[in-house]
């Protein structure tokens, strides 16, 4: 017989003792979301991914919480994506695991749902895929409209500003990965960009000046910015939410869904 590890915590790992523990320590979850596409050819496609789930992780074990299921796409393809793409990749297959913004801002207001109904107070959303959360906060506004808990929705580069400066598959987003998961670059093929059929590959042009020391200072800054986003939720109010059915939140997305001419997902 086994007992449930104290370090645990992420909605699908807990058993119910320990979630209702760590709930009525901190009624707070967060949502990690990211995306698998290309990070040329030194990084993982799930970069994106990777860190945000970490920076979840371990806010929860420093500062409480709950890390709701990872949300593993993202949107892409669409708007001002689509010539980035032209540009970075040409005519490759990015391989990538993207949605279309309605299918992933609906979800997500179908998350947010799913988070007030399960006893949380208050909502870190963190992408580590960067530039769409203008869109994600504008289905926040509208759900609060609805449920007035505190939430965020913020990007990593955002967490960071002024610190360091964010990119793609560059010296920023690749110290990252060697950081928190280091098994998944090799600086060795940082030159396949000229010497293979997949080109570019959306490669960084400084991404061989990653280190795993400055991706250490960024993930630290990172967590520094969460916790003050944390101790912003506090204090947290009572179980002053009421039960939202489906039908309200479809309320929600209908509001959502009337602002298309808003989402920056959809220009170019």
């Amino acid at each position: 017989m086994t007992t449930a590890q104290p370090d645990h915590v992420r909605w699908e790992d807990l058993l119910p003792r320990e979630f209702e523990q760590r709930l009525a320590q901190l009624p707070l979850v967060y949502l990690p979301m990211g995306l698998c596409e290309p990070h040329g050819h030194v990084a993982a496609f799930g970069l994106d991914t990777h860190k945000a789930v970490y920076l979840c992780e371990e806010s929860a074990r420093r500062f409480g919480g709950i890390v709701a299921p990872t949300q593993t796409y993202q949107i892409h393809e669409t708007g001002y994506h689509r010539p980035w793409l032209k540009e970075v990749m040409g005519e490759v297959n990015p391989r990538m695991g993207s949605l279309p913004p309605d299918v992933v801002l609906r979800l997500l207001v179908y998350q947010l749902r799913a988070f007030v109904n399960a006893g949380f107070r208050a909502v870190v959303v963190l992408t580590g895929h960067n530039a769409n959360q203008p869109d994600l906060r504008l289905a926040v506004e509208e759900f609060r409209r609805a449920r007035d808990i505190p939430i965020a929705a913020v990007s990593d580069p955002e967490l960071v500003l002024g610190q360091f400066e964010g990119d793609h598959a560059g010296r920023y987003e690749v110290s990252q990965l060697m950081y928190v998961r280091p098994e998944l670059v090799d600086l060795g093929r940082i030159d396949d960009r000229t010497t293979t059929p997949l080109g570019r590959f959306a490669q960084g042009d400084d991404a061989h000046l990653a280190t795993v020391d400055e991706g250490r200072a960024i993930i630290e800054a990172s967590l520094d910015a969460i916790k003050a986003i944390v101790d912003g939720c506090r204090p947290l109010p009572e179980a002053d939410a009421a039960f939202m059915t489906f039908e309200e939140a479809e309320e929600v997305w209908q509001r959502v869904a009337a602002r298309t001419d808003e989402w920056c997902t959809l220009r170019e």
